[in-house]
């Protein structure tokens, strides 16, 4: 799937998806291991060994205040946002090492470079764990010519409150009733996305408009490294 060619694809979800000669469809819940083993023994059958591995399945917060937070919930958003991702890393990565070529995309979030908006806590703890354990898959795969990027999206309009509202059981209206009419869309991030990995970018921003939100946060972790070094002189 390298090059001009046209990639073969294996979209691995939930729910049954497209089927054709160049893409195949498996059913997936990412926290389960054995399921992702099967997954990529079927993918492989169908199209060879895995060049591009994005790991993208992902839940939403459902707005209540920490404390609030039903212990049920807080593992069901780590186990997909996180443990998921994890999974499907160990699932594919040593082949790629092996290899010594392929790319590996991780969907992260905004949220998961800062955290202070109500109500995202336990997602945005998915999504720190995600951008950090990306960062340092790419440290060590990139000796062996594999390449790691992380995806951290605004707003995009998919169907993810939809179906964080299935899984949980439960009507979820976190997003206030819908998204921002300006929102992008899969296919703007997905440009976006192939863009960074023909140019080896670790971070993928979708909206850089959020940008202050996050220079907060920097901001305010180099103000405390500016005063322990006052305190330590």
């Amino acid at each position: 799937m390298s090059g001009k060619a046209k990639a073969r694809r294996a979209i691995a979800d939930l729910d049954e998806g497209p089927a054709g000669e160049r893409i195949r469809s498996v059913r997936l819940d990412t926290r389960d291991r054995e399921g992702w083993a099967r997954a990529k023994a079927e993918a492989e059958a169908a199209f060879g060994p895995v060049d591009i591995l994005v790991n993208n399945a992902g839940i939403g917060p459902d707005g209540a205040e920490l404390s609030d937070v039903a212990p049920e919930t807080f593992d069901r958003v780590i186990a997909i946002n996180l443990t998921g991702v994890f999974n499907g890393i160990t699932t594919f990565a040593a082949d790629m090492r092996a290899q010594g070529r392929g790319h590996i995309v991780n969907t992260s979030s905004v949220a998961g470079l800062f955290a202070a908006a109500p109500g995202v806590n336990a997602y945005a703890a998915a999504k720190f764990g995600v951008s950090a354990m990306s960062e340092s898959l790419r440290a060590e795969l990139a000796p062996h010519g594999v390449g790691v990027s992380v995806l951290c999206p605004g707003f995009v309009a998919t169907n993810i409150i939809a179906n964080t509202a299935r899984i949980n059981g439960e009507v979820n209206d976190y997003d206030g009733g819908g998204f921002p009419p300006d929102a992008l869309t899969p296919t703007d991030v997905a440009a976006m996305v192939l863009a960074a990995i023909e140019a080896d970018r670790l971070y993928i921003i979708s909206s850089p408009e959020l940008w202050p939100m996050v220079e907060g946060r920097h901001r305010a972790v180099e103000a405390a490294f500016t005063a322990a070094q006052k305190e330590t002189a």
